[in-house]
């Protein structure tokens, strides 16, 4: 909380000034390069950021250029996406998604200040900050702490389905440590895993879904990836096809149709990023800002998705959701 506190002194004393100082502002235009692995701008938390940026002063059009890149979910086309935001003269760059992104941005550029949402991995771990209340460098964000959401998202599963006792689990090259947190929950649990290890895009989800029958998976756990973000309608609706129960680390997935999810909330999350965007643009050093983590976590349950599988969701388990999908 003491990280929370003192991001949010900062945060005050910065977003109160007068407006003469926003006016002043708006004489000049602020560039924002932004690389995405798979998310569109349409992408609801997307939105959400760029509608906190122009209530603080920041809008498109008026002195703001957002130079928006995405990948599509091939991640061999990060280099190149990045060089090119390099060259556009950017005030500040916004690295959402997984640490690949991040380090590829970081390699490109040499001193632009670098605002991360990392939603895979955990940047002090992976080396890219220093720590959380002091980042130091030119690094700093908001972090969604997925390592210990991914063991939590199991025990969830698990208390839903009393009975499982094979769980079907999706993970990437940039999700590893929330695997480790995972396999060590299952032992625990008494849960046998069958990962399936996606290494090269475009990923083949069908043969996935075809392994995990075979292996007489009786659950499913996606880890969270935004190497996964372009499958987020693809994978929900296998599951169901394939009568899976699943759960995700982000609401959009149950929305999609998937059973479960435990995560922050997502557009909440962005807004918090821009609001780190903005106070760089208004000359904050990246090096003295706080990296922000979630606080709140919610479960949201698709009780349509439960119907169609046959799963009764227990009274007790359902007091605890944030939201039901009906």
């Amino acid at each position: 909380m003491s990280t929370r506190r003192a991001f949010l002194t900062a945060l005050g004393g910065l977003l109160a000034w007068p407006r003469l100082a926003v006016a002043q502002q708006a004489e000049r235009t602020y560039r924002v390069g932004w690389l995405s692995t798979a998310a569109q701008r349409t992408e609801p938390y997307n939105i959400a950021f760029v509608k906190r940026l122009g209530e603080v002063g920041f809008v498109e059009g008026r002195n703001l250029v957002i130079e928006f890149r995405t990948s599509e979910g091939r991640i061999d086309r990060l280099p190149e996406l990045a060089t090119d935001l390099a060259r556009q003269n950017c005030d500040v760059f916004l690295a959402p998604g997984t640490e690949r992104n991040l380090a590829v941005i970081k390699q490109a550029s040499r001193d632009t200040p670098i605002v991360m949402v990392a939603i895979d991995y955990d940047p002090v771990a992976t080396g890219h900050i220093a720590s959380l209340a002091r980042p130091g460098g030119r690094i700093t964000g908001v972090s969604m702490q997925q390592t210990d959401l991914a063991a939590k998202r199991l025990e969830l599963l698990k208390e839903l389905l009393p009975r499982a006792k094979r769980i079907a689990v999706f993970s990437d090259t940039s999700t590893a440590g929330q695997l480790k947190a995972v396999q060590a929950g299952a032992k625990r649990l008494g849960v046998m895993l069958k990962v399936l290890e996606f290494t090269r895009t475009p990923y083949d989800y069908d043969s996935a879904f075809a392994e995990s029958v075979r292996a007489r998976a009786e659950a499913l756990l996606v880890l969270t990836s935004g190497n996964f973000v372009s499958a987020r309608r693809q994978i929900p609706e296998s599951a169901l096809r394939h009568r899976l129960p699943s759960m995700y680390g982000n609401s959009a997935w149950a929305a999609a149709g998937g059973l479960l999810s435990y995560a922050p909330n997502f557009s909440e999350f962005y807004r918090r990023a821009a609001d780190q965007v903005s106070l760089i643009l208004k000359g904050a050093r990246p090096a003295d800002m706080p990296v922000e983590q979630p606080t709140t976590f919610e479960l949201v349950i698709n009780l349509r998705t439960a119907k169609a599988l046959g799963i009764t969701i227990a009274e007790s388990f359902r007091a605890r959701a944030d939201r039901m999908i009906e």
